[in-house]
């Protein structure tokens, strides 16, 4: 009897620890839908970063290496080039607004980049805007390093994996700080990514143009 009670027990820990994995195997699939298996081919990926509210418009430019983390920012009438390993206070703010770019934009793989973030998993829940029963997976970012500590993001994807809109909470607070939609994907060379993402209530739109993937 004691001999069944542990390998009952045992069982139990095994499945609990398989569970524990789930997330990260879910952030690894949502990943792979988007292309992962392609981006070692990456050699160079240039993106504007556009955001439409009203009849304002604000927009970067970049260029990055992935090999080597040179990044160009194109201003209008010059730019600015940097290394990501020798970053001084005068780059700061530009570099900035390159992780913030980078990560709207290639967040299927960030999921995977990303080591210190971690995962709590929730299976059929409605989507805040679309309100169609999506999957949602929540990442939290440690509280201290990098650029927005803390913060937390609840992604809500298809049944193959394909990001559909997501949640962004400032500093993990429980009520939403920004919620848009991941729409028109297109392919870059076998990386599938959202070019526009909207709110529900307002004419806000974030959007890349001039996207373009060179591979080796």
């Amino acid at each position: 009897m004691k001999n069944i009670f542990t390998i009952s027990c045992l069982a139990l820990l095994c499945f609990a620890c398989k569970k524990e994995l789930a997330p990260q195997d879910i952030a690894q699939n949502i990943a792979n839908a988007h292309g992962f298996e392609n981006w070692s081919q990456v050699s160079e990926i240039q993106f504007t970063f556009n955001v439409d509210k009203d009849s304002m418009h604000f927009e970067r430019a970049w260029k990055w290496n992935p090999n080597t983390n040179e990044i160009t920012h194109y201003k209008r009438r010059d730019s600015i080039q940097y290394n990501r390993s020798k970053i001084d206070s005068t780059l700061a703010q530009t570099d900035r607004g390159f992780i913030n770019d980078k990560f709207w934009l290639l967040i299927p793989f960030q999921l995977v980049w990303d080591s210190d973030i971690t995962f709590s998993e929730e299976t059929k829940t409605e989507a805040p805007i679309s309100k169609k029963q999506l999957n949602k997976l929540t990442i939290t970012y440690p509280n201290k390093g990098g650029y927005t500590p803390g913060d937390a993001y609840d992604v809500f994807y298809d049944d193959d994996y394909l990001i559909r809109e997501w949640i962004f909470r400032k500093a993990n607070q429980k009520e939403p700080s920004m919620t848009t939609t991941f729409e028109n994907y297109q392919d870059f060379n076998g990386l599938k990514l959202a070019l526009e993402h909207k709110k529900h209530e307002d004419s806000w739109r974030l959007y890349f143009s001039d996207v373009k993937v060179v591979t080796k």
